[in-house]
């Protein structure tokens, strides 16, 4: 097969929770140490930093990754969803992983994928434990999937354990509290590996505490450690949380003498992340006059901050262009988002897509008034066609709506 065959065959042919959701979600991990074990265990000889939380772990990991780079090192970085194309979830220092391993992997892999049910997402993580070991990479950034404690990544030993933080998001998997979701989420804390928690609330942070006292662990709370705060390109507000996260992350590795990393290469890779890792979709400007901001902020902690940041633009209208999956709790994000705008409702081009007509009319009832859109493209076209140079534009809503826009 060729890298479409391949990929085609990868997104239609398996469960993958991109596009089906909850009939793709697994309940444990017997699959995926069967399917490290048949490619002989390749994560066993790398070095890795383990990263989940609910919102941030994408940006705090393309972070590290960035300052890991300017230090010098080989960096794998393996991160989910993808925007365009399914290679941007497996890089080493900021290049996507080649068509042609891609297409090796799965063809030398295809008949024990089929025989043992291997999940879409078991096989890419396998697939980049496997890319990133024959590359011998010095060092490989891991985002969690989603939890962590069953998630397909939680097989390795990290050098650390990160967690940005906890919102409530995926409930039907991860439980609908703050405390369940903090459980899960501390699955990932090894027994004697330091945990790096980011945000933190009095429930989440006493079951990290508990987590970590039974792992035997040295636990460290960002937000109460780190006080400075150094630029980047990265812009989006809520991107003061992920870098205390970051420093202190760097600060450990540092103290461990695993890697050396100097404080002119923390600040280089905070300047370059979107350079030196390929991120996009996080408050990125795509036009001026009009401008025009994407954001793949998707649960209520996420878009709450981002229509804060926002409320501090200055512009003479708002337009915005919204969509979101169908497993998505509008009644808690919908009180959100601002009355004052013009709304152009798309279901995103995504299997999950909710609706427009529906979202639209769940809208309406918050007092968010605009129009419905067969295509998040065709709400793009019209809104650039309506809007003034003085007006905002902001697309959002899910990562599947900003993948439109790109």
């Amino acid at each position: 097969m060729n890298y479409q065959q391949t990929t085609d065959w990868m997104f239609n042919q398996l469960p993958m929770y991109q596009l089906q959701g909850a009939s793709a979600y697994k309940k444990d991990l017997t699959n995926t140490h069967l399917l490290i074990n048949h490619l002989n265990n390749p994560h066993q000889n790398l070095k890795f930093i383990h990263v989940a939380g609910t919102n941030g772990k994408g940006s705090t990991s393309h972070m590290l990754a960035s300052i890991l780079q300017e230090a010098g090192y080989k960096v794998g970085l393996y991160t989910s969803p993808h925007l365009k194309d399914f290679r941007e979830r497996i890089k080493i220092n900021g290049k996507d992983i080649p068509e042609s391993f891609v297409c090796s992997f799965i063809n030398t892999n295809k008949t024990f994928f089929e025989s043992n049910d291997i999940s879409f997402f078991e096989m890419s993580v396998g697939l980049a434990f496997d890319y990133f070991a024959k590359e011998k990479v010095d060092i490989a950034i891991i985002e969690v999937g989603m939890g962590g404690r069953l998630d397909a990544t939680n097989i390795i030993t990290p050098l650390a354990s990160v967690i940005t933080n906890i919102d409530l998001d995926h409930t039907q998997f991860l439980g609908n509290t703050l405390t369940a979701i903090a459980t899960e989420k501390a699955g990932i804390i090894k027994q004697n590996i330091p945990v790096i928690i980011g945000e933190y609330t009095t429930e989440t942070k006493a079951v990290f505490l508990a987590v970590a006292k039974e792992k035997n662990t040295n636990i460290y709370f960002a937000s109460e450690l780190i006080s400075v705060n150094f630029p980047s390109d990265l812009i989006g507000d809520y991107q003061i949380h992920n870098k205390k996260t970051v420093l202190q992350t760097i600060e450990i590795l540092n103290k461990e003498k695993e890697f050396s990393v100097s404080e002119i290469m923390i600040k280089n890779g905070l300047l370059n992340v979107i350079k030196n890792t390929g991120l996009q979709g996080r408050w990125q400007q795509l036009k001026e006059n009009p401008k025009v901001i994407c954001d793949t902020a998707h649960n209520k902690n996420g878009l709450e901050i981002v229509f804060q940041q926002i409320a501090k633009e200055q512009f003479k209208n708002l337009h915005v262009i919204f969509g979101v999956v169908n497993d998505k709790n509008l009644n808690s994000i919908l009180p959100i988002l601002p009355t004052n705008a013009k709304y152009y409702f798309a279901k995103p081009n995504n299997p999950r897509g909710l609706d427009a007509a529906i979202l639209a009319e769940k809208a309406t009832q918050h007092g968010l008034n605009g129009e419905v859109f067969n295509s998040i493209t065709e709400a793009y076209t019209k809104v650039l066609e309506t809007a003034s140079h003085s007006d905002l534009i902001y697309i959002g809503g899910s990562t599947f709506v900003v993948a439109e826009v790109l």
